[in-house]
């Protein structure tokens, strides 16, 4: 199939000023189209660039970068936080089942997407490969397409595939895609976490897993489970020994029955191979994903998300610390939801008890400037290394009181002082 190739210069070059950019996610991060796009950087004016999370370190360093771009980010990811945090950055709060609505709705009207894809095959079909997400969408509605063809791209099935008459420009490049290990981050505490998890697990359950160490850690004890279903907005490498365990069947979901359903993909080469071209996963569009109508429709529900700090009264911070602009609102509240009304569902908040210098992630009030991004009527299960507690039911005072059972030692003192200034004895 006949395909006009362009250097990737030539393509930005459809890049003008005053545009709207959208560049895909995750492991899907079009490396080669940003760098030739940041290579402009002093050239062009007023370009902004939208996303969710994207990977590769140093992509946005340019000392000029200022002068031409501004990052709009829909969550931030580690190579754009200073960025997002500066005058030439900012972050959309936003749930990730409604971005889509953005590009829908014109309210975020994009001039252009840099996306990143499989080959296509013999019939001229791409795939998103291992971000179909709120690409989808974009690929939809943006006005120009320019797409980083890469046969490293694993081609995924579902929502993500792309005629190549949706494209306008081509770029050929063979990029190793970006790979993510949470392997060497299963400490004890995080390894103890993922043990009081599991024992909230019941055979049957269908999951979704956050982003992290934790979930890894949480899959490593579900080795004796059966018939686990996966319905999630990511997942990684630690559902592939499940798999092959035949733990995960997906044997009693309502949706997708007998298929691990997922937004993206974020690992390992183990997993990009694992992914490409296997009809037992299937990629979708995040509004479809994150709908807490199809998340609670699936029985035993049971979402793990993380946090960067939880109050007393069960508010919890997984965005920003302080003020500091840290990730995202991303799907947590979706999941959280879907499972709390899911039969037999179970949302749960997993984290340390305590930061890598010791502070304590159980606090009486979130830091000033804080971002509550789940409420404290949306959490029931709170896990830490110290053990589970579940806030359903509960009222502030009992809220307070449970939660410093599963605080670190070494500050349970302190809380319950703070409790008895608030509450009284």
């Amino acid at each position: 199939m006949d395909i006009n190739y362009q250097s990737a210069e030539e393509a930005i070059k459809n890049v003008k000023n005053g545009h709207r950019v959208f560049v895909h996610g995750s492991a899907a991060t079009p490396i080669t189209l940003l760098k030739s796009l940041i290579a402009r950087s002093g050239e062009l004016k007023d370009v902004e660039l939208v996303s969710i999370s994207t990977l590769g370190d140093n992509i946005f360093d340019h000392p000029d970068f200022a002068k031409s771009f501004k990052i709009n980010a829909l969550f931030v990811s580690q190579n754009v936080r200073s960025i997002v945090n500066s005058d030439s950055g900012d972050y959309i709060p936003i749930f990730l089942s409604e971005i889509p609505l953005l590009f829908e709705k014109n309210i975020l009207t994009l001039d252009v997407a840099l996306i990143h894809v499989s080959p296509p095959d013999k019939h001229g079909f791409c795939s998103l490969g291992t971000s179909v997400d709120i690409a989808r969408s974009a690929v939809k509605h943006a006005k120009y397409i320019i797409a980083q063809v890469n046969s490293q791209m694993p081609r995924t099935l579902g929502d993500g595939i792309i005629h190549i008459n949706e494209i306008h420009s081509f770029v050929l490049v063979n990029d190793v895609l970006p790979e993510v290990s949470y392997s060497s981050q299963l400490d004890d505490s995080t390894m103890t976490i993922g043990r009081n998890c599991a024992e909230l697990i019941e055979d049957g359950s269908t999951l979704q897993m956050g982003i992290g160490a934790i979930p890894d850690s949480v899959l490593s004890f579900l080795t004796t489970h059966k018939d686990l279903g996966i319905h999630t907005e990511m997942f990684s490498d630690g559902i592939i020994p499940l798999v092959e365990r035949g733990v995960i069947t997906n044997k009693f979901k309502k949706k997708h029955r007998g298929k691990i359903a997922t937004g993206f993909a974020i690992g390992t080469r183990k997993l990009y191979d694992f992914i490409d071209d296997n009809p037992q996963v299937v990629f979708l569009e995040i509004d479809y994903v994150n709908d807490t109508k199809i998340i609670r429709s699936n029985p035993k529900a049971v979402a793990i998300n993380s946090a960067i700090e939880i109050d007393l009264t069960g508010q919890v911070c997984s965005d920003s610390i302080g003020t500091y602009q840290y990730s995202g609102v991303g799907g947590q509240i979706d999941f959280m939801r879907g499972a709390a009304l899911s039969e037999g569902g179970k949302p749960i908040i997993a984290l340390a008890s305590t930061t890598k210098n010791g502070q304590s992630k159980i606090v009486p009030f979130l830091k000033e400037g804080a971002g509550v991004v789940t409420t404290r009527a949306h959490v029931h299960y709170v896990v830490t290394e110290y053990g589970i507690t579940n806030l359903f039911g509960k009222n502030l005072k009992q809220r307070a009181e449970a939660l410093i059972r599963i605080a670190h030692p070494a500050h349970r003192e302190w809380l319950e002082k703070e409790v008895i200034k608030r509450f009284g004895k």
